[in-house]
């Protein structure tokens, strides 16, 4: 597995880790981020447990692992941070920050060492050295319980499964051809997303952010104009449609 260089400030890297040729076949391919600041580095859905060998030594050629101090799982996902058990073992004085109501269900991936550092429904922020990173309310985008992550120094939203794409491991990193992208994306959102009430408070939420990148946790990444079609494109679609077909 191999990291990518996302975006930078002055503040902060980005980094994206994704596309092993080497998961298993049957294992949904995922994004995992690393942000760092001067000293620190906060690791964002740091994958499932199968990834965790290949995600530690790639994080490794990048980050002095004493340098990892903190963690960050959107939701409860098993494909996000069924890791968890490892990264406690190899990180026992990080913090974890995660929604409040999935304390209980995460802590079965195995926790006894990093801290769960619960996340407020109406959000907060995560202190990086110094350098304020921003926790963004995602409700039910899919999970009841779900934040995403913004940078207001590098303008990058780290937007979960929102703007999710199921592709093969080997896609681009980046949407190249947005009208093309959005049939990798729309059976996934319409099945995944379960409520336009949510979905259109979210919207309304984040048109408010300065974003130069939207990057989600499968799939590629969003760029520039893109991002501003993807949010037209996601208020105009119509989630939770697996009712309508009788599922």
């Amino acid at each position: 597995m191999k990291a990518h260089k996302l975006a930078a400030s002055d503040k902060t890297h980005w980094l994206v880790f994704g596309r092993d040729p080497d998961k298993p076949e049957k294992i949904i391919d995922t994004n995992q981020y690393l942000l760092r600041t001067e000293g620190r580095a906060l690791l964002m859905d740091p994958g499932g447990i199968e990834l965790f060998a290949p995600m530690l030594a790639a994080v490794l050629r990048e980050v002095p692992l004493d340098e990892l101090t903190d963690l960050f799982a959107s939701h409860q996902d098993p494909d996000i941070i069924s890791s968890l058990g490892l990264w406690d073992q190899a990180l026992p004085n990080a913090k974890l920050h995660s929604p409040w109501i999935w304390e209980g269900f995460i802590r079965h991936f195995g926790m006894n060492n990093i801290s769960y550092e619960p996340i407020a429904d109406e959000g907060g922020n995560i202190n990086l050295g110094g350098v304020e990173i921003e926790m963004i309310p995602a409700h039910y985008l899919h999970s009841s319980g779900n934040f995403h992550i913004y940078d207001p120094h590098a303008k990058v939203l780290m937007s979960g499964d929102v703007g999710a794409a199921l592709e093969p491991a080997d896609a681009p990193i980046e949407v190249s051809d947005f009208d093309a992208h959005t049939a990798k994306m729309k059976m996934f959102h319409q099945r995944w997303m379960p409520s336009n009430v949510a979905k259109n408070d979210w919207i309304k939420r984040v048109r408010k952010l300065d974003i130069d990148i939207m990057a989600p946790q499968h799939g590629r990444v969003f760029k520039g104009d893109d991002i501003a079609r993807f949010l037209d494109w996601f208020e105009a679609l119509e989630v939770g449609i697996a009712v309508d077909q009788g599922a």
